[in-house]
């Protein structure tokens, strides 16, 4: 996975990683392409004590390559601030590794997509759950399971938090 990082003040805490991923809507998932090219992709997401859940259609490329090399990772941007006059950004964001696994058994997949459904439609229990029965059949749901997860923020948050703590 990821050695340590080198600019440790960075370093976001286990809990302010986590709200990342709970608060954030998309994120890019990283696979094992072909001929060891990499292969990244945009998705939505849940996060649920320590996995992240994601949906895709029962064939394509993504499952190809989470068939021939399950490890992966997942990075989410919590902020991202461009501040123009000093020519940086102000960025909090977060890479998680693990292992992907295409979830078989039928409670486990049930649970996984009324999870993510649940997260981008709260308010409307019976329109999802009509949805989910439509679309089941057709779906595949995938978990990756943390292994190591880091976040980092710009050191000027850094030092701003250390100026001003609430």
């Amino acid at each position: 996975m990821c050695g340590e990082m080198r600019r440790r003040k960075q370093l976001l805490s286990r809990e302010e990683c986590i709200r990342i991923l709970q608060e954030g809507t998309s994120g890019v998932l990283a696979l094992s392409g072909r001929d060891a090219y990499p292969y990244a992709v945009p998705l939505s997401y849940v996060y649920v004590q320590d996995k992240i859940f994601f949906h895709c259609a029962k064939a394509g490329y993504k499952l190809e390559a989470i068939e021939r090399n399950p490890k992966a990772s997942f990075c989410v941007i919590g902020q991202d601030q461009i501040m123009p006059e000093e020519y940086t950004t102000y960025f909090r964001s977060v890479i998680a590794f693990g292992k992907m696994r295409i979830l078989t058994d039928e409670a486990e997949k049930r649970n996984a997509i009324e999870k993510l459904a649940e997260r981008y439609t709260p308010y409307n229990e019976k329109g999802r759950l009509q949805e989910i029965e439509r679309e089941y059949n057709r779906l595949c749901m995938l978990e990756l399971e943390i292994e190591q997860m880091t976040g980092k923020e710009a050191i000027e948050l850094v030092k701003a938090k250390q100026i001003n703590p609430n």
